[in-house]
């Protein structure tokens, strides 16, 4: 289980990739704010919403493009 976590945030080369990195970590935030407004009566700008979703959403689709791409 550790070593496929490992593997899920290394690249190509076996290096960590901060790409990865990074979406996963504002998926987490994102996922942690959802929550927290579901539970409680504290609302985000939308503007943080989108935000953060952007920043998720590119940094998947970057690494998965660049995982698919041929050299």
């Amino acid at each position: 289980m550790k070593e496929f976590i490992n593997s899920v945030f290394e690249d190509q080369n076996g290096q960590k990739s901060s790409k990865r990195v990074i979406a996963f970590l504002a998926f987490v935030c994102l996922a942690i704010a959802f929550l927290i407004s579901m539970f409680r009566e504290i609302s985000l700008p939308i503007f943080m919403w989108d935000s953060m979703m952007y920043i998720v959403a590119g940094g998947i689709g970057v690494t998965t493009i660049e995982k698919f791409a041929k050299k």
